[in-house]
C-alpha cells in the first residue's frame, strides 16, 4: 500500500480529522458500524473488501480511537470492533455527506434509502449551520481567526 503523508499535526482541523478518518474504506466501514456491524466477516461480506485492506483499515480505525475491540457478545472466541464515542461523534459527518449526495448527486435516483427517524419514520431535516443566535449561517456568513494562545501557567 502506498504510504500517503500524515495530517496528525498540521494546524488544520479539516485535514487532521482526515487523518484519522483516513479514506472512503474508512468511512464505510464506520457507516456500517453505525449501522450494528461488529466483526470482521460481517464488514468483509457487506463492503466487499480484500480481507487485507479491511485488515489494514481497522487497525488503523483502532488506533485512532475510533473503533475498539472487545470480545465478542456472544461469548465466542472471536473479537468484535465496536464503535467508541470518537467513532459514534462521525454520525453527523456521515450525515453530511449523505444529504451533500442527495442533493448533488447526477442520479439521486439510484439512491436506494432514505434516512428517518425511527420512532416517527419521517426523513431527517437537511442538516444547517447555525449561529449562536439561531442564524442560519452560509459560507460568506463564517471566516477563521486565530485561537487564542493557551495560557501559560505560573510556577
Amino acid at each position: 500500500m502506498v504510504k500517503r503523508t500524515s495530517f496528525e499535526g498540521d494546524s488544520c482541523p479539516i485535514a487532521r480529522s482526515l487523518d484519522a478518518l483516513g479514506d472512503w474504506w474508512s468511512l464505510l466501514i464506520i457507516r456500517e458500524a453505525l449501522f450494528g456491524l461488529r466483526r470482521f466477516g460481517e464488514f468483509q461480506n457487506k463492503l466487499g473488501m480484500a480481507k487485507n485492506i479491511l485488515s489494514v483499515r481497522l487497525r488503523a480505525l483502532v488506533d485512532h480511537g475510533i473503533l475498539e475491540t472487545a470480545p465478542a457478545s456472544d461469548g465466542s472466541a472471536y473479537q468484535e470492533y465496536v464503535l467508541t464515542p470518537k467513532g459514534r461523534g462521525t454520525f453527523p459527518i456521515l450525515v453530511a455527506l449523505r444529504q451533500w449526495s442527495e442533493e448533488f448527486d447526477d442520479h439521486p435516483e439510484e439512491i436506494a434509502t432514505i434516512l428517518v427517524d425511527r420512532e416517527k419514520g419521517r426523513p431527517v431535516k437537511k442538516l444547517e449551520m447555525r449561529a449562536e443566535d439561531g442564524r442560519l449561517l452560509s459560507p460568506a456568513d463564517t471566516t477563521l481567526k486565530p485561537r487564542a494562545a493557551p495560557r501559560r501557567r505560573s510556577a
